[in-house]
């Protein structure tokens, strides 16, 4: 793992160790508490653990506040263009604020947030992005490049460094999953700034879901990685949901279940398609209840006498399958043998029954 240093967002700690924080941005106007409130409630359900909201003008800037007094969990305003606005939403209670310091304006805005923000105690993200980099790095580079965002990161960085400030956490995300994991490599090099993590515009549907997985993903694998959001057009809880199932996948939360099947071969004599499937299904909801109390637990449905037993041995509960019949284990050991159409069922006894 990565060492960094720490920032604190409304009680939660981002870095220097900490576990990796799932965040999720409302689409909802934020002139409109009510649709926001609802939203974020949601969201909250799902595991999302920091909000961000756009604070377009100072009329959202004011509904920011009053979202504030009832969200719980801590808050991020996004800020583009205009000073005024990211002073507004930390007078409103904004637990961190989001800006990118080349579009705030000259250097003494940037300071006046910058000043405002140490005051109130709350941290900056600076946010570098594929669609927004400078015209003088994208000449200097040829396009945009792993490089070029990096070096943006890095000059945005020392700006803020300059005025006296060190709550910094970094962000530098691409629509490209190969450049984007280059150039957060190359600010690990060169920086011990926490990092938010994500790739950027990643679309709607399921390919969306593919790259965002395998970009943040690799990320978190090479120890990369404080805080991350996954961006999907559409209802935002789907991000929240994603970045939990890949925080497990990668084991860097193991909370809930992991469903282990093998992909079945020639050898397998149970419907093991049709048995997997209905396992995870009716498995869903337990999930949701052990992440919510921390626990994890690890189910494995496995179809023949290969890796079949080795695989549901090592795992909390399984089914190893013979010729029309499954050996049901819990933790290593057989507690009973049953037809098929019974493994299903029984499995799912034995599990809930714990």
């Amino acid at each position: 793992m990565r060492k960094t240093r720490q920032v604190t967002v409304g009680g939660i700690p981002i870095g220097g160790g900490a576990p990796i924080t799932i965040q999720s941005m409302c689409n909802t106007d934020t002139r409109d508490p009510k649709a926001s409130l609802e939203q974020i409630e949601r969201l909250v359900d799902a595991g999302c653990q920091i909000i961000r909201l756009a604070v377009p003008d100072m009329e959202a800037s004011k509904g920011f506040g009053e979202i504030k007094k009832r969200c719980p969990i801590p808050m991020v305003a996004d800020i583009h263009f205009d000073y005024r606005l990211a002073i507004a939403a930390i007078d409103n209670g904004a637990d961190k604020i989001r800006i990118n310091p080349g579009n705030i304006g000259s250097p003494d805005k940037v300071e006046a947030v910058l000043t405002r923000a140490k005051a109130a105690h709350i941290p900056v993200r600076i946010g570098v992005n594929s669609g927004s980099l400078e015209k003088d790095l994208v000449e200097k580079y040829g396009g945009v490049t792993a490089e070029a965002l990096c070096e943006s990161a890095l000059k945005a960085v020392a700006y803020c460094e300059s005025f006296g400030f060190d709550d910094i956490v970094v962000s530098l995300k691409s629509t490209d999953v190969k450049m984007n994991h280059e150039a957060h490599k190359l600010f690990c090099s060169r920086s011990d700034r926490p990092l938010h993590i994500g790739l950027t515009e990643s679309g709607a549907g399921r390919m969306a879901e593919i790259k965002s997985a395998a970009a943040l993903g690799a990320l978190i694998l090479e120890g990369m990685g404080d805080t991350m959001r996954i961006s999907l057009t559409g209802d935002p809880v789907r991000e929240v949901i994603l970045a939990k199932e890949v925080l497990a996948a990668v084991g860097a939360r193991k909370q809930g279940i992991d469903f282990v099947s093998c992909p079945t071969c020639g050898r397998t004599r149970v419907d093991l398609p049709s048995i997997a499937v209905e396992v995870e299904r009716r498995l869903s909801p337990l999930s949701d209840k052990l992440s919510a109390e921390g626990r994890f637990i690890r189910v494995a449905v496995m179809g023949c006498e290969v890796n079949g037993p080795g695989e549901a041995r090592e795992a909390d509960f399984g089914v190893a399958c013979g010729k029309g019949v499954g050996l049901i284990l819990d933790h290593g050991e057989i507690v009973k043998k049953v037809d098929e159409k019974d493994i299903a069922d029984e499995l799912i006894a034995l599990i809930t029954s714990k």
